[in-house]
């Protein structure tokens, strides 16, 4: 199960890193031609950056407390934390009828889901 949630993890976090360069450092503009990236063009520059940090946030958080063993309890709080990050992405892309971007983020919410319950609970840190 330790395995499976660090691969998990690992996961979440390539895909948050990638995300959060993306939405940090890419053109707003550049962003809504891309498939997917439509929403980005009724949304303001800086909060689309913003969601970029915090994705950047979220990559290291679910990998470096754990890694370095400071306040390990930070890998699960920032899974929970992407769960709502996802809703709101599902939320958007939905209402855009960008279904196969609901499911994506859906899988990212259960991995997400797995991360927390599994950090809290049978594989914590503080075992």
């Amino acid at each position: 199960m330790n395995l499976a949630l660090w691969i998990a993890a690992g996961l979440l976090a390539a895909v948050a890193l990638v995300g959060g360069i993306t939405k940090t450092f890419v053109p707003r503009e550049k962003l809504a031609a891309a498939d997917g990236g439509g929403w980005t063009a009724d949304a303001g520059a800086g909060f689309v950056k913003t969601l970029g940090v915090l994705e950047l946030l979220a990559a290291a958080g679910l990998i470096l407390p754990a890694v370095v063993d400071i306040t390990p309890v930070l890998v699960p709080v920032t899974a929970v934390c992407w769960v709502g990050l996802m809703v709101g992405a599902m939320i958007t892309h939905g209402r855009r009828g960008e279904s196969k971007f609901v499911v994506l983020n859906l899988i990212y919410l259960v991995l997400a889901a797995l991360i927390a319950w599994g950090r809290f609970g049978p594989e914590s840190f503080t075992g």
